[in-house]
């Protein structure tokens, strides 16, 4: 009894497609590798005029005015790449990938795989100031849409392959494994079951294992501080607030920027190159604002810079980076708002109260995260799995969860949502298990059937069942029991005038009829009476007798949903406390005593 009942739908396929995500993992660390030396390489050449792959900022350029020129000509080349290659090279990546999987049907073609880190690694090696987790994402997501189709599996199945892909390469980049599948979860899958969260998982395993072969191992920013105060609930609060501000001031800035792009009578190949020439002038100011800036982030984080500065980088940072990315460039997210974050935290540090000044950047940096991309738990995870500062955990996720909340309320669509949004697409990002999947057939069927015998002559099923009193658009016809078929009116108009003395069941083929069984979800059901425009199902007991027990119908796959709306549209009413007489104030007045003494006696 109840063998069909179980925590998960699932088969074996399963296993078939962790294998498959495991190989994606590999390669997608491989596919960072490559990328961050590309961006390297770029970086090289363009402020130092040398071949190479040397990790050196491009802060320590001496090209002087010249240096306003460089985010130019790379601006130039992104938007030629993306002109005559492919246009899915513009964006942040994250974006990308989400369209790809709810309207693309997770489908991505090889040349985003090429052309995307390209794209970038020229984007953030001329100055743009980028991180490298977008572009892996995209890259790494194309990786493993590639596989998916080579093997000619479901959408499904593609989508799970694809975050596998996305999230892995943004394990190899920042060594976060954990965090990585919180960002599939929170933001990429749109679902949570074992068909995608197993391979997810294993993909951000098996990175994470390999990163140490290519990318080191470790914490990225390793930090070290002590557990806040009682104070630091409040303090956590005040920052989530602040860092929700900062959230939406940056997301809405971006989007009245791109705007003003759109309204330029220049094709969009150009708009790049005409953001860049506010990088390059922001990046002859103040260079330390150019490129991915991870030792910009580290210094924040290690507060060894002055406040002025601090002042100068943020300020700098959000300007170029609203007007280059608005602009259509290639880049990513992720490390412009963490230098943003910690570099408001290590402002605000000297005047927040309950904890040592040190850990406030790192605090903000992962409220800022929380807020812009509305993934708190993943904010959280990631800011520790950064720094392997344990003793910030429990600050950290107050403070993402309340900047979360912030954004939440005041704006209708994140940062990621709203670029979808300007190309026509909605996306709903509450998520809840469909009832349909919770219930099954024999919870909802009805059991009082009206069956027609299959020795009644076609007249007679005329005249009683389909006649002026016809109650239902098609009956289930049986014989001892055992189901013969469906009578509609299509069949029986088929069949000739002068057969009408025949018994119904003849009119029936050796094919089996279509039923429902018992133990089917009612989602299978619902799809199977979409797919073959039917109102109703007979339910057999199973497929080797036919032995019908109950038919199921439209109208009784909406009760699970009746159950739903009334969890949460029927609101109760408060228990009133009642107090006893002896705990109230005393009465103002001899009519108010009366009316406590008669309110008494009728409790």
């Amino acid at each position: 009894m109840g063998e069909h009942k179980g925590d998960f739908a699932t088969d074996v396929r399963l296993l078939r497609i962790s294998a498959i995500a495991a190989v994606g993992g590999a390669l997608s660390t491989v596919a960072a590798y490559f990328l961050l030396h590309l961006i390297r390489f770029f970086a090289n050449l363009f402020f130092y005029q040398t071949l190479s792959t040397a990790n050196r900022s491009p802060s320590e350029n001496t090209l002087g005015l010249i240096v306003v020129v460089v985010p130019v000509i790379g601006g130039l080349l992104v938007g030629l790449i993306a002109r005559y290659g492919s246009e899915q090279v513009r964006g942040h990546g994250i974006p990308e990938a989400i369209e790809a999987i709810l309207f693309g049907k997770s489908k991505m073609s090889p040349k985003v795989a090429v052309l995307k880190p390209l794209a970038s690694a020229i984007a953030i090696g001329s100055g743009g100031p980028f991180g490298a987790e977008g572009p892996i994402i995209m890259t790494g997501g194309a990786i493993g849409s590639l596989i998916a189709q080579y093997f000619h599996l479901s959408s499904a199945e593609r989508k799970a392959l694809l975050v596998a892909g996305a999230v892995a390469g943004m394990t190899a980049v920042f060594g976060t494994p954990v965090a990585a599948v919180l960002l599939a979860i929170e933001l990429l899958l749109f679902e949570l079951r074992p068909r995608s969260l197993l391979p997810v998982a294993i993909a951000c395993a098996v990175a994470g294992f390999t990163r140490p072969l290519f990318l080191g191992s470790g914490p990225l920013f390793p930090l070290h501080t002590l557990p806040l105060g009682p104070m630091g609930l409040l303090s956590s609060a005040v920052a989530g607030v602040v860092t929700g501000a900062l959230s939406w001031g940056l997301s809405t800035g971006l989007y009245k920027v791109e705007d003003m792009f759109g309204k330029l009578l220049i094709h969009w190949m150009w708009w790049p190159a005409l953001g860049a020439i506010a990088v390059g002038v922001g990046g002859y100011f103040q260079p330390r604002t150019l490129g991915v800036g991870y030792d910009v982030i580290g210094d924040l984080l290690q507060n060894h810079l002055a406040v002025k500065v601090v002042v100068a980088i943020v300020l700098v940072k959000a300007i170029i980076w609203v007007i280059a990315l608005a602009s259509g460039t290639s880049g990513g997210v992720l490390a412009p708002l963490l230098m943003m974050g910690a570099g408001v935290g290590a402002i605000a540090a000297p005047y927040m109260p309950g904890g040592e000044p040190a850990v406030w950047p790192l605090i903000f940096m992962a409220a800022a995260l929380g807020g812009m991309m509305r993934a708190p738990v993943m904010a959280s995870v990631f800011a520790f799995e950064l720094t392997g500062d344990v003793n910030a955990l429990l600050p950290l996720l107050a403070a993402a969860a309340v900047a979360y909340g912030f954004t939440v309320l005041l704006m209708r669509r994140s940062i990621l949502t709203e670029k979808i949004a300007r190309r026509g697409y909605h996306i709903y990002r509450e998520y809840s298990i469909d009832p349909l999947e919770r219930h099954y057939v024999e919870e909802v069927m009805t059991r009082a059937i009206v069956t027609i015998d299959a020795k009644t002559t076609v007249a007679e099923v005329l005249r009683d069942y389909f006649g002026a009193r016809q109650k239902y658009r098609a009956y289930p016809v049986v014989d001892s029991g055992i189901l013969v078929g469906m009578a509609d009116r299509t069949l029986l108009d088929q069949i000739p005038p002068e057969k009408a003395g025949a018994p119904l069941g003849t009119f029936f083929g050796q094919t089996p009829p279509r039923v429902a069984l018992p133990g089917e979800t009612c989602r299978s059901v619902a799809a199977r009476l979409a797919i073959t425009g039917l109102d109703r199902l007979p339910v057999a007991e199973d497929e080797k007798t036919y032995r019908l027990v109950g038919i199921v119908s439209r109208h009784d796959l909406l009760k699970p949903s009746m159950s739903v709306f009334a969890e949460e549209h029927e609101h109760e009413q408060f228990r009133q406390v009642w107090i006893p007489r002896s705990t109230r104030l005393a009465p103002t007045n001899k009519r108010n005593d009366v009316a406590d003494k008669r309110a008494d006696v009728g409790r």
